[in-house]
């Protein structure tokens, strides 16, 4: 189960998952139908009828937790390295203007870690570890304000129409009001 802010189970939760895994293998000792074990723990069959085939071929060291689903790409120190090379900005590192992208970042890690990570995984460790996309702090010098006035008097209320009629329709296909 994945959480929202990019983590899995915690430590406490994968233990719990390992100790219903064990009382299962106890149970498969003793001889119980999947049935009978999956409603007392209140689990699925699927999941039991898994669990019995890691207990036949590895015993009960086969239930144990493995460990965090996934294992962080970098470390805490080399991370701390990568925060320091991105601290020094992209001129730093032979990029012309002031933005670091999620390709730059990756090609970084790539030079410095000899790692090769997806831009997903690259976005997934930023905003791990606190880092955010930036908005410009202020607009653009070639911005034409006249023209996005314009724009919004004349483009913006055609594009922000509603799509249904404000009449009552029908939704027959048959009668003409429908379509």
């Amino acid at each position: 189960m994945r959480y929202a802010q990019g983590g899995g189970l915690t430590a406490e939760r994968r233990a719990f998952r390992e100790q219903v895994r064990l009382e299962a293998g106890t149970r498969f000792e003793a001889g119980e139908k999947t049935a009978s074990i999956a409603r007392d723990l209140r689990v699925s069959e699927r999941s039991v009828e898994r669990w019995r085939r890691s207990w036949r071929e590895g015993g009960a060291d086969a239930l144990r937790s493995a460990g965090p689903a996934s294992v962080p790409k970098l470390s805490a120190a080399q991370f701390a390295e990568l925060e320091a090379e991105l601290g020094r900005g992209p001129a730093a590192h032979g990029y012309e203007d002031q933005r670091w992208t999620l390709v730059r970042v990756q090609a970084v890690i790539g030079r410095r870690f000899r790692m090769a990570l997806s831009i997903a995984t690259v976005w997934r460790l930023l905003k791990r570890h606190g880092w955010s996309w930036q908005a410009p702090a202020r607009r653009a010098l070639e911005r034409d304000e006249r023209a996005v006035e314009l724009w919004k008097q004349e483009v913006w209320p055609r594009a922000k129409a509603p799509r249904r009629r404000s009449e009552p329709g029908s939704s027959s296909r048959t009668r003409p009001g429908s379509r």
